[in-house]
């Protein structure tokens, strides 16, 4: 018994020390490349070929792997279904190559799917139980999450809260928290910075500040329901182009026009600047609109990255654009509708309440709660992680 709890400690160890230098090698290209995006607006141009290679190298090697995080969580439900190792180099590349063209894409996907599969291959050095095997993914969903986010409480219990299976993933707590805290603190040795986001106000409870949270967060959960929506529709149309490579090309060259013409071009990759920026002062009301739209014609036509970043871009912006509205801080509405929007989405409210106390501060605990789990209900059975 004791050899096999020293055996999953150094499993731990060493799956979270790789992934977290996987992590941080893929932040700082991540930062590289967005710094290049945005000092040079005309590589937009190269959008739809970055999107015909990311979609012939799909559709030509990527097999099972194109199915990305929805394979993840068939290989939970059921072990036997296999994760290649090829999944982990095909999501780092084109995740690159999409922000580094300009698609209105995030990195959450990113983290996951290398995550899961660098774990997977665990299996290939020694024949695991098909409980191990499930356990193995958990933990490289909880260490990638951890990695890019800096939070590796939440990354965990998204881990579990993603898939829930009764019994065991209370089994799973403790070897998906190391994991998740060695690959957060391996991403610090390696000099990765995660972004910190300005929200220091003074809290006050009251049933009427409750109440406004409550309708807000209404107002979230509606517009999950349109993200999912809009992602449906945008892939009915591209499923109408038979040869699947030309639609990223296609969408590629729809998002590049629309960006050139506009020169709406803070709304290409991560978005981070505008996210900050909605903390601080009111957005503009058609801000969340407009990279609702882009984020779900980026990934519905085929761009890689996931749509994490985005979907905080979308809640933090409309937030703040609520506050003009209601008796809310600014700070304070965009944090909620920042965690808010992804509880709904995702479909997991608990990660998303802890998250968003390890990002903003424990204090808010209560307010993050409410905008987590009525934007979770009012969004309705669909999400981002259901087929």
């Amino acid at each position: 018994m004791h050899r096999n709890i020293f055996q999953w400690c150094i499993i731990c160890l060493l799956t979270g020390a790789i992934i977290g230098s996987v992590g941080a090698f893929f932040l700082s290209s991540l930062n590289f490349v967005t710094t290049f995006r945005t000092d040079h607006h005309w590589i937009i141009l190269g959008l739809p070929i970055a999107g015909l290679l990311i979609g012939y190298s799909y559709y030509k090697w990527g097999g099972s792997a194109s199915k990305g995080n929805l394979l993840l969580i068939e290989s939970l439900r059921d072990p036997k279904v296999s994760i290649p190792f090829k999944m982990s180099g095909m999501i780092l590349v084109s995740t690159l190559l999409t922000h580094l063209f300009g698609g209105s894409a995030g990195r959450e996907g990113t983290a996951v799917q290398i995550g899961g599969a660098l774990t997977a291959q665990w299996n290939r050095l020694k024949q695991f139980s098909l409980t191990e095997q499930r356990l193995l993914i958990y933990m490289g969903i909880a260490a990638g999450f951890s990695a890019v986010f800096g939070t590796p409480i939440a990354g965990t219990i998204f881990a579990l809260e993603l898939v829930f299976i009764r019994n065991y993933s209370f089994k799973a707590v403790i070897p998906c928290l190391l994991c998740a805290y060695v690959a957060y603190y391996t991403c610090e040795l390696w000099g990765i910075t995660h972004t910190h986001y300005a929200l220091d106000l003074s809290v006050h409870y009251s049933l009427r500040t409750i109440g406004w949270i409550v309708v807000a967060s209404c107002v979230f959960g509606i517009t999950v329901r349109l993200f999912i929506y809009s992602t449906s529709f945008w892939k009915m149309l591209f499923e109408k182009i038979s040869f699947a490579p030309l639609q990223p090309f296609i969408g590629g060259s729809f998002i590049a026009v629309i960006i050139l013409l506009t020169g709406i071009y803070e709304y290409s990759g991560l978005g981070i600047p505008t996210i900050q920026k909605s903390f601080l002062q009111i957005a503009a009301n058609e801000t969340f609109i407009i990279k609702l739209l882009l984020t779900t014609l980026t990934i519905s036509a085929g761009f890689k990255g996931g749509e994490v970043t985005p979907l905080f871009f979308i809640g933090a912006t409309l937030g703040s654009t609520l506050s003009a509205f209601l008796p809310i801080p600014t700070a304070l509405l965009a944090g909620i509708g920042f965690m808010a929007i992804f509880a709904g989405a995702s479909k997991t409210p608990i990660a998303c309440t802890v998250m968003g106390m390890e990002l903003f501060g424990i204090q808010y605990g209560v307010f993050l709660a409410i905008g987590c789990f009525t934007a979770y209900f009012i969004s309705g059975k669909k999400g981002i992680y259901t087929s």
